[in-house]
């Protein structure tokens, strides 16, 4: 093998070692959902509250009310670099990671730097339960 051959090799071998150490650094992974969960959820009616909502625990969504009984769903993972979202502020949806923002109303991007909607997932209501994806 000649000098050159070894430094091309030596050289590419380290690019690959640092992308692959690279992609580990993103909070979260780097996935980012484009369809929302299809876990079965339910929450009761009383959990939302009108013009909020909550960032389930124990689920993999973020319900709102942005109107009385008018219930929405969306994956609770942030389309910026997968983080799960946190809180509800106002009528936002915050991503502590890197500050992204969507709406309680249809899950679109208020403040970057995601660009992507949260997707939406089915909700159903009967009596006091809101029933989440399946």
């Amino acid at each position: 093998m000649t000098e050159h051959s070894r430094r091309a090799v030596l050289l590419s071998t380290g690019l690959a070692a640092a992308a692959i150490g690279l992609g580990g650094c993103q909070p979260g992974g780097s996935e980012t959902p484009t369809t929302a969960p299809t876990a079965k959820v339910t929450v009761e009616a009383t959990e939302v509250p009108v013009g909020g909502g909550v960032v389930l625990s124990d689920g993999p969504y973020v319900v709102t009310q942005p109107t009385a009984g008018d219930y929405k769903a969306f994956s609770k993972i942030c389309t910026h670099q997968g983080c799960p979202v946190s809180r509800i502020t106002g009528t936002d949806i915050v991503c502590d990671c890197h500050g992204s923002h969507f709406s309680i109303n249809d899950g679109s991007v208020t403040n970057g730097p995601a660009t992507n909607p949260l997707p939406e997932a089915t909700v159903t209501v009967s009596g006091t339960t809101v029933t989440i994806g399946g």
